[in-house]
């Protein structure tokens, strides 16, 4: 199962939840689909027209994202998020994550979640540079399972991080190579990991069939050795992820 990583406070009031009934009104997300495969993009339309949220618009590529979300601002109906493929024409190769950047920087309060056929380490890691809130990579498999992708969506929109496990795990295996998390312990390095996951203490001591106080008292180590202080003015967890993942 995928777990997601909340990077802050939701601009709602709390995650949304579907049960299968109606989807209040205040739960439902504004979303943007950009993908140039007509049957995927109808597809995704369908995913989550059904579940109770709105797509106020799909295009086929990422001038045309751009333009959409620029005119949509100017209606003041800017989306929660918007879920982009990676490549799209007119060359097929970084326009999808190009203008997911560009969106990021442009309108930080869209979310903006990524959709890709393999690990991309650079769009991953280019994506991840900015502010760590409302912006998620999932492999296109993921859209398979159905309700872990629309979680994702909706996690994203609401200011959090959705991270492909098969994302996390190549990002993390480059970056065991470098210095700076040469302080932690492999258990402690095993914690991080799981935690770049987007997975909860509990899923942790789970996991690793330990208590939860064990797992906390590694995060606590590894908050120390990375030199996050309880001051600071970002989320700790977030910050010791994406330490990990750009290092």
């Amino acid at each position: 199962m995928l777990d997601l990583l909340t990077t802050g406070p939701a601009r709602r009031a709390g995650p949304a939840q579907w049960c299968g009934g109606p989807r209040d009104v205040e739960d439902r997300v504004r979303v943007v689909i950009a993908e140039d495969s007509v049957l995927l993009r109808e597809g995704l339309t369908r995913l989550l027209t059904d579940r109770g949220h709105e797509v106020v618009a799909g295009v086929g590529d990422g001038e045309a994202l751009i333009k959409t979300v620029t005119e949509l601002d100017g209606r003041n109906l800017l989306p929660d998020v918007v879920v982009a493929d990676v490549r799209m024409p007119p060359t097929h190769t970084d326009e999808g994550v190009r203008a997911a950047v560009q969106l990021r920087k442009t309108y930080p309060g869209v979310g903006v979640l990524v959709l890709s056929q393999y690990v991309e380490e650079r769009y991953a890691t280019e994506l991840l540079a900015g502010s760590s809130r409302g912006v998620g990579y999932l492999l296109k498999d993921r859209v398979a399972e159905v309700r872990e992708f629309v979680d994702a969506v909706v996690r994203v929109a609401e200011g959090g991080t959705a991270l492909d496990p098969e994302v996390v795990a190549q990002l993390l295996g480059r970056s065991r190579k470098q210095d700076v998390l040469a302080g932690l312990t492999p258990r402690e390095r095993e914690v991080l990991g799981l935690m770049a996951e987007g997975r909860t203490n509990s899923a942790i001591a789970r996991q690793l069939v330990v208590s939860d106080g064990a797992v906390e008292k590694h995060v606590s180590n590894i908050f120390l050795k990375l030199g996050l202080s309880p001051s600071d003015g970002d989320h700790r967890r977030v910050l010791a992820v994406l330490t990990y993942l750009n290092s």
